[in-house]
């Protein structure tokens, strides 16, 4: 099933590059007015008025994730405006390849404090403002690296499996409340955290695909959004295998 989107505002994170930049652009071009959120202020700046001629607006919002008291900052602002976001995408996140003889808790630690208590901090306000109104849309970027476990990803995958959970669990408990949480679960994206894989990415698509293929699904009535669909459906088969049989057919694919 099939609905038109009815935003007028939304508040898209990570947007100064990759799937974030390509959509708060696809969202201008729908005329919306877009919050645009990144730790780079001048890189939104930039992209603001490289779209000042679209019908909708992109706001610049620098925002480091790490940052609760900024984030919550905002959404005071949004609220004394009026103007709260009716589409919230926190999509802010990072990559850290690494193998186990590169292990470092620090290294995890500080991918797992942008990529999921990022958008922990994030989705707090999120789901309050969200709450309190009766409506609104959330979606939370996660990836088909946390569907199982992939070389050099220990870390990324960790906080996109847990991220997964995390929007099954919200899902069930938002049901009739109006509030309409999806989830994001991408293949390979060309992005600047992409171009960090040592090895060959099957089924590579571009960000402005990849933000068209968000868009229609936050149209219709999926809770998760996966693409590309032959590739992400190869994966889901993946996390049925037994290990005896998952692991080396995974060192295969990889090496």
């Amino acid at each position: 099933m099939k609905h038109r989107h009815n935003w007028q505002t939304a508040w898209v994170t990570g947007a100064s590059q990759g799937i974030g930049r390509a959509l708060a652009t696809a969202l201008c071009e729908k005329g919306v007015t877009v919050y645009a959120s990144a730790r780079r202020h001048e890189a939104l700046e930039e992209l603001a008025d490289a779209l000042k001629r679209l019908p909708g607006a992109l706001i610049p919002c620098p925002l480091d994730v790490t940052d609760q008291a900024a984030i919550e900052g905002y959404f005071e602002q949004w609220e004394n405006d009026n103007r709260l976001p009716d589409l919230i995408i926190l999509n802010a996140g990072t990559h850290d390849p690494f193998t186990a003889r590169e292990f470092s808790a620090q290294r995890v630690e500080t991918l797992l404090n942008i990529n999921l208590c990022g958008t922990l901090r994030s989705l707090d306000p999120s789901l309050k403002h969200c709450l309190k109104r009766g409506r609104g849309q959330i979606a939370i970027m996660a990836s088909v690296a946390g569907y199982r476990g992939l070389p050099t990803a220990a870390a990324y995958g960790a906080s996109k499996a847990a991220l997964i959970n995390l929007a099954e669990a919200l899902r069930l408990d938002l049901a009739g409340s109006g509030v309409d949480l999806r989830l994001i679960s991408p293949g390979f994206v060309r992005t600047p955290l992409t171009d960090k894989n040592q090895f060959t990415m099957p089924a590579l698509i571009e960000p402005e695909q990849a933000a068209q293929w968000i868009l229609k699904g936050l149209t219709s009535s999926r809770f998760e959004i996966s693409f590309p669909a032959r590739f992400t459906t190869v994966l889901k088969l993946l996390r049925c295998l037994p290990y005896a049989w998952y692991f080396p057919l995974v060192q295969k694919l990889t090496t």
